[in-house]
C-alpha cells in the first residue's frame, strides 16, 4: 500500500485533503518532510548513499535520514520512522523522540520532472548517538546502497564536488552546528 500524505496549503496548514505519495508529486501539493543528521560522539555524520533505484537522485549521498511525513504523524514520529525503515543501529537501543534536537524549519520547491513536483516543508533534526561505527548499521537495500562517517570538512568536500543530494539548506546549519561545539 502506498504511503498516504497530508496535503498543506503554502503556509504548511493541513488542508484536511490527504493524497498518496505518489499524487503529491504529480500534482505538486504542499507537503511535509523529514532530515535527520545522525552524528556519533567523534562529530562524524551518518551518510548514505541512495539506492540506484530511486526515483530521484539514484546513486548520490545524503543525510542520515530525510522522507516524508506520513498522514496523522508529526514530525518526531515521521523522523523515527524513517530512520527504522532506512537506517536501523544493531546496538540494542530504541530511538526516542526525547533525543532529537530540532534545529529549524524550511521550504522548498523543486522540478523534477512533469509528474515529480516537489513542494515541502521540512523539519530538520540531529540526533546524537554515542557508539556508533559503519559496522554496526543495518540498512534497507532498496532504499540504501551504502553507508559511511564523514567529517564535516569531508562533508564539505562531497557538496563542492556535487556527490551529495541538494540540501544546501540542511548543509549550512549542519555547519554552523558542528562548528560551535
Amino acid at each position: 500500500m502506498e504511503e498516504m500524505i497530508d496535503v498543506l496549503d503554502e503556509n504548511g496548514v493541513k488542508t484536511g485533503e490527504i493524497v498518496t505519495r505518489k499524487e503529491v508529486h504529480k500534482r505538486g501539493l504542499w507537503h511535509r518532510a523529514i532530515v535527520v543528521a545522525i552524528i556519533n560522539e567523534k562529530n562524524e555524520i551518518l551518510i548514505q548513499q541512495r539506492s540506484a533505484n530511486k526515483d530521484k537522485n539514484p546513486n548520490k549521498w545524503d543525510i542520515s535520514a530525510a522522507g516524508h511525513i506520513s498522514s496523522g504523524q508529526d514530525a518526531l514520529m515521521g523522523a523515527t520512522r524513517e530512520i527504522n525503515e532506512e537506517v536501523s543501529v544493531n546496538l540494542g537501543f530504541n530511538v526516542e523522540v526525547k533525543e532529537f534536537r530540532f534545529m529549524y524549519s524550511f521550504r522548498k520547491q523543486q522540478v523534477f520532472s512533469e509528474n515529480f513536483i516537489e513542494n515541502q516543508f521540512y523539519d530538520f533534526f540531529v540526533l546524537r548517538q554515542n557508539g556508533l561505527n559503519k559496522d554496526s548499521i543495518k540498512f534497507q537495500k532498496e532504499e540504501v546502497q551504502n553507508v559511511d562517517f564523514v567529517t564535516i570538512s569531508q562533508l564539505n568536500e562531497m557538496r563542492k564536488n556535487g556527490e551529495l543530494v541538494e540540501r544546501e539548506e540542511v548543509y549550512s546549519v549542519l555547519n554552523e552546528y558542528l562548528f560551535r561545539l
